[in-house]
């Protein structure tokens, strides 16, 4: 069984929680291929060197600055969204032509399917969230992505299947997909049996294979009051990376801030009491969070993820504009497994009032899911 596996570039978290995918098609045997764009290509060869890729169509999505134009946006470049749909539909079909694929599964890529191969569709969002301003249109992003996924032989929902799960009403309301068979495959993150490179033990200050690997200078004695994660796409990244490094200049205590720039040349240095690093390998990264006291993110969905199986203490700062986020900081804040400080509040004094907060994402995810429907996808082919 040969696999092409696609992931949406609309920032790096579509990549990230295709990792335990692409472990399960190894597991049973299927020879796997990546499509890619020059912001995850790094980092899946830095996960599967072994793997082959293929330059797949970027959507080249470039967010506005005041959050609040984010729907006029989407209406505006509709016409240049649909050109890289019909683009990918074709490589699709062409990679299938000249290759052989048997499976094309999709994260989130809307025409990535070939009525020659068994297409797959993954996607958390099977209700598309507006803000209330444009409350009038949820209805018809809800019919239009229905409209999307039964042109896919499956439907994938990464989350569980009883209510809220981590999604909450993303994953759980929404238009089905027709007669396509809709599966939720459990929470899916990149550090699934995730156990940790560093023993209870060491406390001589040097340094891992993975850190020497990525030239970074974290120390496994290393503990960080906070560790901030940058991600995202420009220009709302640098804002953000911008807004951290100011605060945290304030706030007392020993700090990291890996900046998600894993396509750049890694580097790491020191601002003041920040550690800055431009990416972390698997490893390094897992440990920096096991060891930070407080974990401020963006809060996407495969963030959401990440921390919940690493057990982390998280301050979500949605992205303006994209209202999934502001939905998914705000239910997880009301549950009590994060705390929510909007973009435009995010300040040194904000923080110390968070740090007040008792929260911890609960780790409730189910293995089991994802690894019955790969199986299922084999008996089927």
């Amino acid at each position: 069984m040969k696999v092409l596996v696609a992931p949406l570039d609309w920032g790096l978290g579509h990549a990230t929680r295709c990792v335990p995918v692409i472990r399960e098609f190894l597991r049973v045997g299927a020879e796997v291929e990546l499509a890619v764009v020059k912001a995850n290509a790094s980092f899946f060869r830095e996960l599967f060197p072994q793997l082959r890729q293929r330059l797949a169509p970027s959507y080249n999505i470039v967010y506005p600055k005041h959050g609040y134009n984010m729907a006029l946006w989407l209406l505006k470049n509709s016409i240049h969204l649909n050109a890289v749909m019909r683009y990918e539909h074709h490589f699709a079909e062409e990679m299938v032509e000249r290759h052989g694929y048997d499976v094309l599964f999709s994260d989130n890529r809307f025409a990535f399917y070939s009525k020659r191969a068994y297409s797959i569709y993954m996607t958390h969002q099977r209700r598309i969230a507006f803000p209330q301003v444009f409350s009038a249109f949820e209805r018809v992003g809800v019919m239009w992505h229905a409209n999307v996924m039964r042109k896919f032989d499956e439907v994938w929902v990464p989350d569980l299947e009883f209510y809220p799960g981590y999604a909450g009403s993303l994953s759980h309301s929404g238009a089905t997909p027709g007669e396509k068979p809709l599966r939720y495959v459990g929470a899916l993150s990149r550090f699934s049996g995730y156990a940790g490179s560093f023993s209870a033990g060491d406390a001589d200050g040097s340094m891992n294979d993975s850190e020497t690997a990525t030239g970074t200078t974290a120390k496994r004695n290393a503990r960080y009051k906070v560790v901030a994660v940058v991600s995202g796409v420009e220009p709302a990244r640098t804002q953000f990376e911008l807004q951290l490094r100011h605060a945290l200049l304030k706030i007392p205590g020993r700090h990291l801030m890996i900046l998600g720039k894993p396509f750049a040349e890694q580097k790491c240095w020191t601002e003041g009491n920040i550690e800055l690093h431009t990416h972390l390998a698997t490893d390094a990264f897992a440990d920096v969070i096991k060891r930070a006291d407080y974990v401020v993110s963006r809060g996407g969905y495969s963030t959401v993820m990440d921390m919940a199986e690493l057990g982390a203490k998280c301050i979500f700062v949605p992205t303006p504009g994209q209202f999934e986020q502001i939905v998914l900081a705000h239910d997880l804040s009301n549950a009590g497994y994060a705390v929510e400080i909007p973009a435009d509040k995010l300040s040194a004094e904000t923080l110390v009032k968070a740090f007040d907060s008792c929260v911890e994402m609960p780790k409730i995810g189910n293995p089991n899911l994802l690894r019955s429907a790969i199986e299922n996808v084999v008996r089927i082919l």
